[in-house]
């Protein structure tokens, strides 16, 4: 008799299952129109999420509480939000006409907006990957809650620990903390968080700002707070969707505002029939890297390019950086500030106001059409389709674009190497389902040698969301013959919507060009180097900068002529 076969799933297995079931429950949780997080409707987030074990939310499944993962969470959702029991997603809904004063998150660009005590209003204009970002985060910190809770409640009468009595004591305070004082509160609260008093001080301040420098004491008290009355009174936590975002999401409705306004503005500025090369980046490296250097050369002597653009990355330059801008707006610049709710604003370079001898590339050739430049901020995962798709459309269905390419310049996490390095993609592959978008990049890997910066190529893998990635599953993305290089969030979004442009509905040429590069922000394979970790400070100068002028050499048709001087030297960092 033949023997039967054990079969086992591995932990990549295991981990893509989790990550299908959490994105069809976000799904059904958002068409249902409400759940409660910690109760019955919640479980099955909380058990996906727990079973995945995302690296960007370290010890989830432990007892102690995950700190580096929460200041991760707490610094993308709007201030307050631990001390609120409802929790409303919406559309933009009018609540910017109203006395209610926007809260936007430090590291996400969203509107949020405190109603009352209890509740807290999110506005999502930016599409599904919003929901699932904001989901997870709320997910990751009610779990966190009820650890704290654990450690806190002593029976099932309600009495609570002498630490909880201490921290609520410093909490209730009106006066700012005394060193001592909040000696004494970190040490009650590295207590409850099952952590080392020297842990949680050197969290402490990343938390914290000028007007509430203890906040990590009050994240924890309102965590611990609203877990207890959950457990003592059935307080359920509630996270409700607005009828109207139900109504709108996938419609593109936020993006169609979006690209209509930019063609308004080009064929208000008889731009509208000139080759357009679209590029998505950031809002000052173009500029940057077009007007700033000859601009500064004087006030920077002997200093390199790159030195340069370092200066005007850091928070103090807001003045140097102004100059630049009314350089660039007094040549041919036209900048779009976001009106339409997708937080992407936009810059439009129009070529033949540029006196390129006052520039980075004197040697550019942008022959007798002159082209015209769109420079669009950071889509958000799905966003990204939606954006590209509508403006590839015809302005009012009969006058087609000459768009002759699409240049995408981002962040994204790295599976070999570390922060800082470059990846060239050669194919993007939607996680969960394999499809699969190869395309014929612009940008090479030989392009970048000679910088001092390490150059991956291969396939890329476009995920659902930072927060859901684990180990087990990027080690099988990286070893199999996928042979992924990176994750990303857009990239198959944007080149779904090139193709179908170009390739089926031919309202764009169907030679248009493609360049992607991605420089690295973290690696999730490496402890220490997630997006939890803290950010790239000016590390991610030198190559989001290396990327550019490679895009706009292409562009200006250049040949690598231009020769920038990126190379940092001893000098300058004296």
């Amino acid at each position: 008799m033949k023997e039967t076969k054990h079969i086992s799933r591995s932990r990549a297995q295991e981990s893509s299952a989790a990550i299908e079931k959490m994105y069809i429950t976000m799904r059904h949780l958002f068409n249902r129109g409400f759940y409660k997080p910690m109760g019955v409707s919640g479980d099955s987030l909380r058990e996906s999420l727990l079973a995945l074990r995302p690296e960007i939310y370290g010890n989830i499944a432990e007892e102690k509480v995950e700190l580096n993962g929460l200041l991760y969470v707490i610094e993308r959702l709007p201030i307050g939000i631990e001390q609120c029991r409802f929790i409303n997603l919406t559309s933009d809904e009018g609540y910017s006409k109203s006395h209610f004063q926007p809260i936007v998150p430090p590291k996400r660009r969203r509107n949020c907006y405190r109603i009352d005590e209890e509740q807290m209003n999110v506005e999502i204009t930016r599409g599904r990957s919003d929901i699932y970002d904001i989901l997870t985060h709320l997910t990751f910190i009610f779990i966190e809650s009820h650890k704290i809770k654990n450690r806190v409640l002593l029976d099932d009468g309600g009495e609570v620990s002498r630490d909880w009595l201490k921290l609520e004591q410093a909490i209730l305070q009106t006066k700012k903390l005394s060193q001592i004082e909040k000696e004494k509160a970190i040490s009650h609260a590295a207590n409850i968080l099952a952590r080392t008093f020297e842990e949680v001080l050197d969290i402490y301040d990343a938390f914290g700002s000028e007007n509430a420098p203890d906040r990590f004491l009050h994240v924890i008290y309102w965590l611990g707070k609203l877990a207890i009355e959950e457990m003592m009174e059935n307080n359920k936590r509630t996270i409700t969707f607005s009828p109207v975002l139900r109504e709108r999401l996938g419609h593109h409705i936020h993006g169609e505002i979006w690209a209509t306004n930019i063609k308004e503005v080009l064929k208000a500025n008889n731009l509208l029939k000139r080759p357009i090369h679209i590029i998505s980046a950031n809002m000052h490296s173009v500029m940057n890297s077009i007007f700033a250097t000859p601009l500064l050369k004087t006030k920077f002597k002997n200093k390199s390019d790159f030195f340069i653009y370092e200066e005007l990355s850091k928070s103090a330059a807001k003045e140097i950086r102004s100059l630049v801008e009314e350089l660039a707006l007094k040549n041919g610049m036209i900048f779009l500030p976001d009106t339409s709710g997708t937080n992407i604003d936009v810059q439009i370079f129009d070529t033949a106001k540029i006196d390129w001898n006052k520039t980075a590339f004197t040697y550019a050739n942008v022959g007798e059409e002159k082209p015209v430049i769109i420079v669009m901020d950071y889509a958000f995962g799905e966003q990204a389709y939606e954006t590209i798709d509508e403006l590839l459309k015809p302005y009012k269905k009969d006058t087609l674009l000459n768009v002759k390419s699409v240049s995408i310049m981002g962040k994204a996490g790295i599976l070999e190497g570390g922060k800082g390095d470059i990846m060239i993609p050669s194919a993007h592959i939607n996680e969960g389902t394999a499809d699969n978008y190869f395309f014929e990049n612009e940008l090479t890997g030989a392009m970048f040698e000679g910088n001092d910066i390490a150059v991956y190529e291969g396939a890329m893998v476009t995920v659902l969301g930072t927060s859901l990635q684990n180990r087990d599953l990027l080690k099988f993305f990286h070893e199999s013959t996928w042979g992924v290089i990176g994750l990303e969030m857009e990239g198959s979004y944007y080149q779904k919507a090139i193709q179908s442009a170009s390739k089926i509905r031919k309202s764009v040429p169907q030679d248009i060009k493609v360049r992607y590069a991605y420089y690295a922000s973290d690696n999730p394979l490496e402890t220490g180097s997630t997006l939890a970790s803290g950010g790239l400070g000016t590390t991610g100068v030198k190559p989001t900068y290396l990327i550019t002028i490679k895009i706009l050499e292409q562009i200006l048709n250049l040949n690598n002529q231009l020769g920038v001087n990126l190379i940092s030297t001893e000098k300058d960092k004296l």
